[in-house]
């Protein structure tokens, strides 16, 4: 029965590696036929489960824990992903030409921002920009890893589509030397034959590494760092659960001079008559049975502190404040706010800094090719309103800016030169 099991696990998994051209009549259907996905999009899914699966020679797999995706479901751990994820994810972006070069040198410059606009808009046939992000930041953000398959098309219009990779398939070609014809990455899923693999140029897989390192060529996520201190707040948080739930019994009866039957009849009147019903129990001794109590009965048994502590220690892995994970003791509105910034600043800007880097450099630059554009988050150097006017003014007196540079920076046209028509002012009825 097992191997016939398995000889069908098997069957599956050729089935899924070698379905190149259903997959290739998918993509060309939802967009060019010249842009095909070469990674599986649910490794994890399609695995059979045959052997260990290791994989030798030049591609490393990342030795990540198994509980890592686990951990990242739980309520804590979760919050703190969300707080960055979200954020992120919500900004708003744009694509814009790099500093330093001349418009009148590049071609086509509005269709081809037009088409890199649509190429994150409409990365695939089912995602959107948010949801592609959101899937690379959650792996970012769990393992270290977050990756992305770049494939060219031959439509103008969409220059190149886009798929979320789970980052924990991906190995990585310890040998490469930089040369773009060799093959830089390699998907294997869990139990795959490591001769099945598929390869992946460096223009074919924009791979995002948080906290990189020169001795190992993998990245180092927040969850990772805060492994072990997950790990007992969850065995903290059960037994404080046992514990207020009465599950765990902190005390115990003494009887003094009672017989072994003796002690035996009340263990049994105890548990049929008493135990769970809310009677008042009702006993005649001659000596008064003792309450032995094994802790103090009060919330410090729970180990609150300590839990407290651990989510501080979780929230310090992930670069946020504690606040942002619901300890909101001695805060006020000051202190509220400052750690709202130091957070932005501290988790928030520096990820997706390395998301925009990221997208300009492999996705516009190695895999399409137009290396004049660069991606932006606009919301990364914003100020508050007030803040931002002031600015404008200072600058404004000082003059280092004109009025039509700062009426571009608040969305508003140049005002009209003199002997033309202010257009602002024109109704539209």
């Amino acid at each position: 029965m097992r191997v016939k099991m398995g000889e069908q696990l098997k069957q599956i998994w050729r089935q899924a590696t070698s379905g190149g051209a259903s997959r290739e009549t998918l993509e060309a259907s939802a967009g060019s036929a010249d842009a095909a996905r070469k990674t599986l999009a649910l490794p994890s899914i399609l695995s059979p489960l045959i052997g260990s699966g290791r994989l030798s020679g030049q591609h490393l797999p990342k030795p990540t824990p198994a509980n890592l995706r686990r951990f990242a479901e739980t309520p804590v751990v979760r919050r703190a992903i969300n707080v960055i994820k979200d954020r992120i994810a919500a900004m708003d972006w744009n694509v814009r030409m790099r500093r330093g070069v001349q418009l009148e040198k590049v071609a086509y410059v509005e269709r081809k921002l037009r088409a890199l606009r649509r190429v994150l808009e409409e990365p695939n046939a089912t995602d959107s920009f948010r949801t592609l992000i959101e899937q690379v930041i959650e792996d970012a953000l769990t393992g270290g890893y977050g990756a992305i398959e770049m494939e060219t098309t031959d439509e103008p219009e969409r220059p190149a589509m886009l798929w979320p990779v789970d980052g924990a398939s991906i190995r990585i070609n310890a040998r490469w030397d930089g040369d773009p014809e060799t093959p830089r990455y390699a998907q294997v899923a869990l139990g795959q034959v490591p001769t099945n693999a598929v390869d992946l140029l460096d223009s074919q897989l924009m791979y995002i590494r948080m906290n990189p390192r020169s001795f190992t060529p993998f990245g180092l996520g927040p969850l990772e760092v805060a492994f072990e201190t997950v790990n007992e707040f969850l065995s903290a948080h059960r037994f404080a659960g046992k514990l207020a739930a009465n599950a765990v019994a902190q005390y115990a009866i003494w009887l003094n001079e009672a017989t072994p039957q003796q002690h035996d009849r009340l263990i049994r009147w105890w548990q049929d008559e008493i135990e769970g019903t809310g009677r008042v129990p009702v006993l005649s001794t001659e000596q008064k049975p003792e309450v032995l109590r094994f802790a103090q009965g009060t919330d410090a048994d729970l180990r609150l502190a300590w839990q407290e502590f651990l989510i501080r220690m979780v929230a310090n892995a992930f670069g946020i404040s504690p606040l942002m994970l619901g300890l909101e003791a001695d805060v006020n509105q000051s202190t509220a706010s400052e750690m709202a910034d130091e957070a932005f600043r501290g988790a928030i800007q520096p990820l997706a800094t390395l998301i925009a880097q990221h997208i300009t450099r492999d996705l516009f630059d190695k895999c399409i090719g137009w290396r004049e554009f660069e991606f932006v988050f606009n919301d990364l150097s914003a100020r508050d309103e007030q803040t931002e006017l002031q600015v404008q003014v200072q600058l404004l007196q000082a003059g280092v800016l004109t009025v039509d540079e700062v009426r571009a920076m608040r969305g508003l046209g140049p005002l009209p030169q003199k002997g033309e028509p202010n257009l602002a002012a024109v109704s539209h009825d």
